[in-house]
């Protein structure tokens, strides 16, 4: 009994500590004492052991999953958007822009206004998830919805703050990869080493680029021995690193990797090289069969992009990618799957996959023998 008491008042306190990301790992990131630190006490997010969703796809994998849909504004684009609010606050920024499909755009309009500085987003009209867009419109962001797709947003706002006193946070700001290394390092920390693979979803490909710069700082600071090999995965509707060319009209339901020619894509590619990785393409049928298993497995509820990870485990377990791998450790593969984003952030697309619910009379009988008993 003594013992529970312990352990809990040592996971409260763990808890009560946790001050966000730069605070926790500032010995690893470009700030100073100088540095105003804009933080919602991002980070700090579970990694699941996903049993029953191992057993499902292979009984040689050993699953982990990095719910970043636990993030304050719902996703893993919190991580870098610390850092670089903080950064435009150091250096002076009365404002902040960016193009989005829905996440970063939440994500900065919320630590402006924690910053108190102006907020401005282009968007492709009509192409972002509901509960993403309402997120910058309550964090009083200047939202413009552009007649192109997110691309053309981009060009833009690297030209607008090319040009004019605003600061870009987009993932090509070097600052917003800094923080989402982070990621890597709360997994080693949680499983006392990296895991064997990592599989990620891939859009605009910064995620990809600073996960693998993440692991390395780490191992090359004594923080953990070895290395992932990353395996990141596009929406076939939108998937140019795979084609090796942009897709000027990408298509997916996975909204947040709609993106035809991400800013990211030479350091993707590298980090999947180096790391003895790939970059695959899975489907929307693939998606939505992995984000279905997600939820009635595991209990985790996440928008459809998330699930792009682990539809790709699936797809190379069928193709027999890991049938000659060694595992590091023990007799089961150890893989992470970053969870980029939290169901709630696209109800639509949760309410289009499954069924309605039953209507039924208000009568015990009748309920009883519905469900069978």
């Amino acid at each position: 009994m003594i013992e529970t008491v312990n352990h809990m008042r040592q996971s409260m306190d763990n808890y009560s500590k946790h001050r966000g990301v730069i605070n926790r790992y500032r010995e690893f990131l470009s700030v100073t004492d100088k540095t105003p630190i804009i933080t919602l006490n991002e980070g700090n997010t579970p990694l699941i052991r996903a049993e029953r969703l191992s057993a499902a796809i292979s009984d040689r994998l050993d699953i982990h999953l990095k719910y970043e849909g636990l993030n304050p504004t719902g996703s893993f684009k919190d991580r870098g958007m610390t850092m670089a609010v903080s950064k435009a606050i150091e250096e002076g920024a009365k404002a902040v822009m960016c193009a989005s499909t829905g996440n970063t755009a939440a994500s900065a309009a919320a630590y402006a206004g924690k910053a108190g500085i102006k907020c401005v987003v282009l968007i492709p009209d009509g192409a972002i998830a509901l509960g993403k867009l309402s997120q910058a419109l309550i964090h009083g962001a200047h939202v413009l919805a552009i007649a192109g797709n997110f691309d053309d947003a981009f060009e833009l706002v690297v030209s607008i703050t090319d040009n004019y006193p605003i600061t870009f946070v987009n993932s090509l700001n070097p600052y917003r990869i800094e923080g989402q290394t982070t990621g890597a390092f709360e997994i080693c920390d949680s499983l006392g080493d990296a895991p064997d693979f990592h599989a990620i979803p891939v859009g605009n490909a910064g995620n990809i680029t600073a996960y693998w710069k993440g692991y390395q700082e780490y191992q090359a600071a004594g923080c953990s021995e070895s290395l992932p090999r990353m395996i990141g995965f596009q929406a076939a509707g939108a998937a140019p690193i795979v084609l090796g060319h942009p897709v000027k009209n990408p298509e997916t339901f996975a909204t947040a990797i709609r993106i035809g020619n991400p800013a990211s894509w030479k350091r993707a590619e590298a980090a999947a090289a180096d790391s003895n990785g790939g970059i695959w393409a899975v489907t929307d049928d693939e998606i939505r069969e992995a984000y279905k298993m997600l939820a009635s497995l595991e209990g985790i509820f996440v928008e459809p992009a998330s699930a792009a990870s682990v539809a790709g485990v699936r797809k190379l377990v069928a193709e027999g990618y890991f049938d000659s791998v060694k595992p590091r450790q023990g007799d089961r593969i150890r893989i992470s799957c970053t969870l980029t984003g939290h169901g709630l952030k696209d109800p639509n697309a949760a309410i289009a996959s499954v069924e309605e619910p039953t209507k039924l009379p208000a009568d015990e009988s009748t309920i009883l023998e519905t469900i069978g008993l």
